[in-house]
């Protein structure tokens, strides 16, 4: 048997034979192309080579692209589990010329590799092409020998391929495999062609012409090819099965999805296996790729996977979280060719553990609604909009999540109704999703770096330098020059100042020139390495061709320098206190502080904080010397850098050393980055956290201080001992102690007088007219208290309960101006009457929004605790009917 693995290797070595260079898959979120929500084809990583938008560094590619559709426009999320071929996650072969061979090398290598390489019977296989595309049409039959009937001749849009109504466009021509007489299904253009006998397995696009306005007008100068072959896809050939699912990898995947579940993959338990091995390839693959969960853009379609996939986990059986033992498994098959799996591993453990156990919390109250409102349903029956939204809007469960359930029963969801509830929530809170956050001018930016080149950053020896301005941008298009008054984007040759990046802010400072001075007031990063300054200018014109002298502000550098250092400490401290999963999820260091975010799922503790200070402060005073060192990427994972999951790195990068283990041999820190740092671990000077908080679902945030800032930091906080100690009249180091005793002295104070109130509000006050007032034969007692919080009054209706013995109790407790409801009905009130209404009754009275509880006790609160009387006599309308 052919293995996935050797499928693979066998496709991109007999390429890289033909002169293509092998092409490493990019990351799952597009680096070039801001309309994505995720790569989604083999070409994505290669658009801006067709479009002409940058010139490619080799004429000849191949790869096996990661993909995934599960978003979008590009969504087979709905059919995974139920088909044989539909897939979330999926890799593509792929081989591509840039302008260099074009149809009959394209054909012929395609049609050597199956035919020789795999030995396909080509009695198995045909071919179609565009009907007006007579070329392809001839080449095939000349290469294949194939009568005329088996190379199909197909009007439509399947065969012609069109990036957009403007942009590159050309025919295609799509190879398929026939598996056999004994499965329904008709070739392709056939009636029964959407059958499964005949299954596409490659897919090449000639791109030979330009539209505009989705019309035709010209050739292409450089004609290209764009092919696709589905690794699944072919494997499932290759292996003589029909359903992908039942190659090796899938197979492993599933064997071990039966074992961990005690379940067989068989009969209706199949697709929930099927969907649990497939959605674990595409959550790993995007938690390897930076992507966490949320409820919004990127976030929420992993989420929604991982529900899936965790939702079919609780229909086979499995009590305890399943997905994160199934990731070695998965690292063992895909870690060798995606080795990123294996560096991110931990941390996707971790976060699959983290969800599924946060998501079982939801399950069941999620299940009991989705149960109640289906309680009467019949097959063929739909499930309402509203119900479908509120399950996906309180209880985490995702449209498709719920109809996956509804399939299961019979019945379908309303998705309109759906739809129009969640268009309501988006009027209410805008979109949140802005795409890959790359600018609508990017193709500006990469014309001007195929015009000029990268820029020559200088900021790693100097901060100051000469500089020729290559181009002006101002409002989007470029302009010779830029008078006083105006702020432009400035491209120079060479720049001492660092673009934001990596999580280092851009530098400011400013640019002077003959007869004229601006301030740079930011700089960003265009195009990969162009530094591109946003400046005022302050005095005198600015033109094209001006030779400037940039110098960055004054005194930012070195403290910038620190915190970004001290950043690359925090994360090897972090790795060393919490675990391994620990995982960079963001950064931003400038002149003034360390902002670091990072994968854990729990506060840290105090402990954890000071071993984390200590750490850092212990490799601060080695005083060892920063090393700098490039080499290619590959190189610098193997040497044990640390790279920042889903970025994509370039041909060549800067592998930055700090410090000393603090046990052992080796160093302390090694990580890839392009950014500015200290010269001396020591140039730190001084490390502390100010803060730590959580800012998502899994991620944490630690802020900090170094240097000279750290050291003001910790002054103004012995100040505030000094000076709380000589109000108390004593050392500073008995401050704690005695803030303590005063808080224990103030908590008892608290519970004395809410004894006093409770009592108050039970005797010698409103008390003391306590009989109870009947309403439509039940009997209730309405007070309102003052002075007394939500809190003080559950105990105050617990005692009037036991006074009245039978009927309701209504509290309005009035402090600060607002009010606090709380109703209590006794246990043979159930069916007559519901606390839970009534407290709504009164809240809504009272110029609130609703209450909470349950049908016994119910409690709520309003702004306006002058309508207290209004909110009890809302409980006795109800009452009264």
């Amino acid at each position: 048997m052919t293995s996935l693995k050797q499928i693979r290797s066998t496709f991109l070595d007999y390429f890289a034979a033909d002169g293509h260079e092998k092409v490493q898959s990019a990351p799952l979120v597009p680096q070039n192309d801001p309309t994505l929500l995720f790569v989604n084809a083999g070409m994505v990583p290669f658009k801006d080579y067709f479009t002409g938008g940058a010139v490619p560094p080799y004429k000849r590619a191949t790869s096996s692209q990661k993909c995934v559709r599960a978003g979008g426009k590009h969504n087979d999320l709905d059919n995974v589990g139920y088909t044989a071929r539909h897939h979330t996650f999926f890799e593509m072969l792929g081989n591509f010329s840039f302008g260099d061979y074009f149809k009959d090398h394209a054909i012929e290598s395609a049609w050597g590799l199956l035919t020789k390489e795999f030995g396909l019977d080509p009695a198995r296989l045909l071919v179609t092409v565009y009907h007006t595309d007579d070329e392809a049409f001839d080449i095939w039959k000349k290469v294949t020998g194939f009568a005329d009937e088996k190379i199909i001749r197909i009007p439509t849009a399947d065969n012609f391929w069109a990036m957009g109504d403007s942009g590159p466009c050309g025919p295609c021509t799509e190879i398929f495999y026939d598996h056999g007489d004994h499965i329904f299904g008709g070739p392709p253009g056939s009636p029964d062609e959407d059958g499964d006998r005949f299954v596409e397995i490659w897919n090449n696009v000639f791109m030979q012409y330009e539209k505009e306005n989705d019309q035709i007008v010209r050739d292409l100068p450089k004609p290209s090819v764009d092919t696709g072959m589905g690794l699944e896809r072919i494997a499932a050939v290759l292996q003589g099965v029909h359903s992908n699912y039942e190659v090796d990898l899938f197979k492993s995947l599933i064997n071990a999805s039966e074992e961990l579940t005690s379940t067989k993959a068989e009969g209706e338990r199949a697709p929930s296996h099927r969907v649990i091995a497939d959605h674990l390839r595409s959550t790993a693959f995007l938690i390897a790729d930076g992507v966490t969960p949320s409820n919004e853009g990127r976030g929420y379609v992993l989420r929604r996977i991982m529900r899936r996939a965790m939702r079919h986990a609780h229909l086979l059986g499995a009590q305890d979280p399943l997905m994160h033992r199934l990731v070695p498994t998965l690292v063992e098959e895909m870690g060798e060719a995606y080795p990123e799996l294996g560096r991110a591993q931990a941390f996707i453990e971790d976060t699959l553990k983290q969800e599924e156990i946060r998501f079982r919390t939801t399950l069941g109250r999620g299940m009991n609604l989705f149960d109640q409102a289906t309680a009467d349903f019949k097959a063929g029956d739909m499930l309402d909009g509203q119900t479908a939204f509120t399950l996906y809007d309180t209880y985490g469960f995702p449209l498709d999540l719920t109809q996956d359930e509804a399939r299961r029963r019979g019945f379908s969801v309303n998705v309109d109704g759906f739809e129009a509830a969640m268009a309501e929530q988006r009027d209410r809170s805008r979109e949140h999703w802005k795409g890959s956050g790359q600018t609508a001018s990017a193709g500006a930016w990469l014309a001007l770096r195929d015009q000029h080149g990268g820029t020559e950053f200088t900021g790693y020896e100097s901060e100051t330098g000469e500089g020729k301005v290559l181009a002006i941008v101002k409002d989007g298009a470029e302009a010779p020059s830029a008078a006083a008054g105006e702020t432009v984007e400035v491209l120079l040759d060479k720049t001492p100042f660092y673009g934001e990046g990596g999580g280092q802010a851009g530098d400011k400072g400013a640019l002077i020139w003959s007869g004229g001075e601006g301030r740079v007031l930011d700089t960003k990063k265009h195009a990969g390495d162009l530094h591109v300054h946003t400046v005022e200018v302050t005095q005198g014109a600015l033109a094209t061709g001006a030779v400037v002298t940039a110098t960055v502000e004054e005194g930012s550098r070195p403290t910038t320098r620190a915190n970004h250092s001290a950043a690359h400490l925090v994360h090897a401290a972090l790795k060393n206190v919490l675990g391994p999963h620990v995982a960079q999820k963001g950064q931003m260091v400038d002149a003034e502080r360390m902002r670091f975010d990072f994968s854990h799922n729990a506060p840290l503790t105090d402990e954890e904080i000071a071993r984390i200070e200590d750490e850092v402060n212990a490799v601060i005073r080695q005083n060892a010397p920063a090393t700098t060192e490039l080499m290619t990427p590959d190189a610098a994972i193997a040497a044990g850098a640390v790279a920042l999951f889903g970025e994509k790195y370039g041909d060549e990068v800067r592998v930055l050393t700090l410090g000393h283990a603090l046990s052992g041999p080796g160093a302390y820190s090694v990580e890839l980055c392009g950014g500015t740092h200290v010269y001396r671990t020591g140039d730190i000077a001084l490390f502390k956290i100010v803060s730590e908080g959580g800012v998502a679902a899994g991620v944490r945030r630690i802020e900090a201080l170094t240097g000279d800032a750290a050291r003001r930091f910790l002054l103004d906080q012995a100040n505030v001992a000094r000076h709380l100690a000589q109000g108390f009249k004593i050392q500073p180091a008995e401050v704690p102690a005695r803030v303590e005793g005063l808080q224990a002295s103030v908590k008892t104070l608290e519970k004395q007088v809410a004894e006093l109130k409770k009592q108050l509000a039970l005797g010698g006050g409103a008390g003391a007219n306590a009989a109870p007032e009947e309403i439509n034969g039940v009997k209730l007692i309405a007070r309102v208290l003052d002075g007394v919080d939500g809190k003080g009054l559950r105990g105050v209706a617990e005692d009037f309960k036991k006074q009245l013995g039978s009927g309701v109790v209504a509290l309005v407790g009035v402090t600060d101006g607002k009010a606090a409801i709380t109703v209590a009905a006794t246990p043979d009130m159930a069916g007559k009457v519901n606390a839970a209404d009534l407290a709504r009754d009164a809240v809504i009275a009272m110029g609130g929004k609703g209450a909470g509880g349950k049908p016994d006790f119910a409690q709520g609160g309003a702004p306006d605790g002058s309508k207290a009387e209004d909110g009890l006599n809302a409980i006795r309308a109800s009452l009264k009917g």
